[in-house]
């Protein structure tokens, strides 16, 4: 059974993400491995908690899906070693990295930012807070996600190219991380669409489950 942890005290300012950080992900999308990590944010009025519905952005034609383990930051961090890495995690979340796919293809065939296609209001839908010792092993933690109950996504943490003691440290070279912010890892292969009226339902092993619908 999944269990319902409590939604967060207080939402965090950011969200910083990495993208392509599945290998098989990156290669589903023609997109070429990278060599350190690809970084982009997401605003803090991108969060919605279970119980809002992910709004289809005014013309989207191909929104996506993107399930991921998220890490929530528990105290100020700013060049932080990967040694000392883990000591600023204060627990985890399930979070799902909504993209606009037209958006951001736009966008990279023009060489322009990718934040309208990232970053719109309820792009990144969240679990409650999951304590720390919920997920002994971050990096053996199986996610999947579904839409209308066809299993779209199944995936495990250790196949992440950079680990979370490396995304923190090299993070914090650029941006200070404060608490509550959310470093989203990542997502693993079978990204796809949906539209309006869809249900999707995304889970992390027995620890978590969610459930968002999808509006126009």
């Amino acid at each position: 059974m999944a269990c319902n942890y409590t939604r967060f005290a207080e939402l965090g300012r950011k969200v910083v993400a990495v993208g392509r950080n599945y290998k098989e992900h990156a290669a589903e999308l023609g997109n070429a491995v990278p060599d350190k990590p690809l970084l982009f944010m997401k605003p803090a009025t991108a969060y919605i908690t279970e119980g809002k519905a992910i709004k289809i952005p005014k013309g989207c034609q191909n929104l996506h899906h993107e399930v991921e383990l998220g890490v929530v930051i528990g105290k100020t961090a700013k060049d932080v070693t990967e040694e000392s890495a883990m000591s600023f995690v204060a627990g985890y979340c399930l979070a799902l990295d909504m993209t606009a796919r037209d958006f951001q293809n736009a966008a990279k065939e023009k060489g322009a930012p990718w934040e309208v296609s990232k970053g719109f209001d309820t792009s990144c839908p969240v679990s409650g807070f999951i304590p720390k010792s919920a997920i002994p092993d971050p990096h053996n933690a199986n996610l999947w996600c579904n839409v209308n109950g066809v299993v779209r996504q199944k995936g495990n943490t250790k196949d992440m190219i950079f680990n979370i003691p490396h995304l923190i440290s090299f993070i914090s070279q650029y941006f200070t991380l404060e608490p509550n912010d959310v470093i989203l890892t990542g997502t693993p292969a079978g990204v796809g669409p949906v539209k309006d009226g869809d249900l999707i339902e995304a889970g992390l092993d027995s620890v978590v489950k969610m459930s968002f619908k999808v509006e126009n």
